[in-house]
């Protein structure tokens, strides 16, 4: 089939209900300078006031949190001057100073959040929206809610294996005949949209009828997935009330799915529910170890953000259920206006459109007890690292909407935290280079006194720092304990052992991180390009050669500064040696760490098990199964865990 044919029967009505068709106009953007003054001149920018009790609760919450925050840093200054006995060159020591107590506020922020999630675990919270409210609720029979998944030249098996799963889970639900089911493609290499179109008429064959199961190529790929989802809107979103949109790797029981409707159906101020998806189905040791630090101390987190947000949550754009009606009112995306990296189509879209939404006076909710939702990990780190790239320039080009007229202060917050998620690495490696040119003036030309922030006499600062990162880790274990969870995690011994493992991990690829993180800030910052690509969905171990080159640019730059530090503040280096050393050996951690061979090696081990491997989800089993994974992982784990077998196989023949 050629492509012109295939486009001619992708239009047809025997591949797509019959259009319907919506406007979804978007409006101009204010000025930052406009948007800005009406914010100083005092104009009241929340359209919205507090007339709920969850409103009142997350004000005063919110102001509870600001405020351990702000003690925290006034702390910390407090013992960094304190301890501070040489203030020669002044204006680098007050540089100095400035960083890190920035990225002290921003660790902290994150640690009383952390604590915040860990009330919540043990007490609940009466305010948030919950699963539990449906529980015993049936949904409206005149609820008609659209599944749309769209898709870009991904791995069809792997793809059509998770949707496969998701509608067989859904079609064994009462309501599933008040579900349609889209695929969205936006794929232009013809061979894919070969595989696809034959892919989706295998897979309506196969429900009979069960589910409505639809597919769509756009004709006009723009403003990728945000233009995907609107085109779908402006089509057919007429004949819905909700649309649950999915990522490529997305899977959800259908139960999940049913009781999403039902709090929309419940809750008809709610525009948008966000379900937490669990990442599950990679087995390289780089997705098991992300797996594992979400199950157990991102939980925390997780729920801690839902305490003081409430009802202004984040939106993460796939796992979510969308009060279509006003979204097409309300959401549409214009270009940023201007020529540079920071202009153009929104990138990072969810944020934004979650703010745009609570601006029209809707609710946006995170709801955290809905289980049945799924997604996966990247495969190895270079990937997680592509990944971040382009998460980086999109959150960073919505600072631009910072001062946007009408957004709810707690969504400029999380405007302006999507980009310290990223900014604070600059900060963390420009806070290390002032600290060693302070040293090193300090030893030539000053006094002497190398009372350098790394040096061990700020004792106090360390502990604080150290109590900072590693609490919340801490708070997750004590949590699992308290509510006998450790067997799903291998058992308690597992558990600790597991944890341990986690935390040297992320110490290693933490500096990683930071050096990465700090190319892509200057990379948007100038306008450099960006490739955008799908991730892989399916694990592919690394190769040296290419991992090496991959690496090289941040390696050589850390090998030098760990030279001018040998030179210029030796003393400095041992505590440097953490942040030098994961650096200069990034290609051997990552080879390793993307083997599938390595990270089963450790399961069998009961090292990094997570609920999901301990008993998976029925329709996680389904999605393997039809995707092929589920007999080549059983086949590999008996080969582990049987010596008697290796003698006669290798790994490579069994995947």
């Amino acid at each position: 089939m050629n492509p012109n044919e295939h486009t001619h029967i992708s239009q047809s009505a025997q591949l797509a209900p019959s259009i319907n068709r919506g406007s979804m106009v978007a409006k101009p953007w204010s000025s930052f300078r406009q948007g800005f003054s009406l914010l100083m001149q005092g104009i009241k920018q929340k359209t919205i006031k507090a007339t709920y009790p969850w409103q009142q609760m997350a004000i005063e919450r919110r102001r509870v949190l600001m405020l351990l925050v702000t003690l925290t840093t006034a702390t910390v200054a407090y013992l960094w001057i304190d301890n501070q006995s040489n203030w020669d060159f002044l204006p680098l020591r007050l540089l100095q100073l400035t960083l890190f107590l920035l990225l002290t506020a921003w660790v902290a922020a994150g640690f009383f959040t952390a604590i915040m999630g860990f009330l919540v675990e043990l007490f609940a919270d009466g305010f948030a929206l919950s699963a539990r409210q449906v529980a015993h609720q049936s949904l409206s029979v005149n609820t008609k809610t659209a599944v749309i998944m769209p898709i870009c030249n991904e791995s069809v098996d792997t793809v059509f294996a998770g949707l496969r799963a998701t509608c067989e889970s859904l079609a064994q639900c009462p309501e599933a005949k008040q579900f349609d089911v889209f695929i969205l493609s936006d794929s232009f290499d013809p061979a894919i949209l070969a595989e696809e179109l034959s892919a989706w008429s295998a897979l309506r064959d196969q429900l009979q009828g069960q589910v409505n199961l639809y597919y769509r190529v756009r004709q006009r790929r723009t403003r990728r997935k945000a233009g995907n989802v609107a085109d779908f809107c402006r089509r057919w979103g007429k004949n819905y009330q909700y649309m649950v949109v999915f990522d490529a790797d997305s899977v959800m029981s259908g139960d999940a799915l049913v009781t999403l409707a039902k709090l929309m159906d419940q809750n008809p101020r709610s525009g948008i529910i966000q379900t937490v998806p669990q990442p599950c189905g990679v087995d390289t040791l780089h997705a098991r170890v992300q797996q594992f630090a979400a199950r157990v101390s991102g939980r925390l987190f997780t729920k801690g953000m839902l305490y003081w947000q409430l009802g202004e949550s984040h939106y993460w754009g796939h796992n979510a259920i969308i009060r279509i009606e006003p979204f097409m009112k309300h959401c549409a995306l214009a270009d940023l206006p201007g020529t540079g990296g920071l202009s153009g189509h929104i990138m990072s879209h969810d944020f934004v459109e979650a703010a745009m939404m609570r601006r029209a006076g809707f609710d946006v909710w995170l709801v955290t007890d809905i289980e049945g939702s799924y997604e996966q990990q990247p495969a190895n780190l270079p990937e997680e690292l592509q990944r971040d790239r382009r998460w980086c320039q999109g959150n960073i080009k919505n600072i631009r909407l910072i001062a946007e007229p009408g957004f709810a202060m707690v969504h400029r917050f999380m405007l302006l935290t999507g980009v310290l998620a990223y900014a604070s690495s600059p900060l963390w490696l420009l806070l290390i280079l002032i600290s060693t040119l302070v040293y090193a003036l300090d030893y030539f030309f000053g006094s002497g006194l190398t009372d350098n922030l790394l040096l061990s006499h700020y004792t106090e600062l360390w502990y604080v720092t150290l109590v900072l990162l590693f609490s919340p880790r801490i708070m997750s274990l004590l949590v699992i304990f308290y509510k006998r969870e450790s067997i799903q995690y291998g058992g308690v011994f597992a558990l600790l052992k597991s944890t341990l493992f986690e935390s040297l991990y992320s110490a290693m690829v933490a500096p990683l991180r930071m050096m990465a993180h700090t190319y892509y800030v200057v990379s948007a910052l100038t306008g450099l390009g960006l490739e955008w690509k799908s991730p892989l969905r399916e694990a592919k171990s690394l190769q040296w050669r290419d991992t090496f080159k991959y690496f090289i640019p941040y390696m050589w730059p850390m090998a030098l500064l760990a030279l001018i530090t040998l030179v210029v503040a030796p003393g400095n280096l041992p505590w440097l040696l953490p942040v030098f050393i994961p650096v200069i050996l990034a290609t051997p951690f990552a080879v390793i760490t993307s083997s599938s061979y390595v990270g089963l090696w450790l399961r069998v081990r009961n090292v990094f098990i997570t609920p999901e491997e301990s008993t998976a989800p029925a329709v996680m089993q389904q999605a393997w199964y039809y995707s092929g994974r589920y007999i080549k992982l059983n086949r590999l784990l008996r080969w582990l865990r049987q010596p008697k077998a290796r003698s006669g196989a290798t790994a490579y023949h069994l995947r």
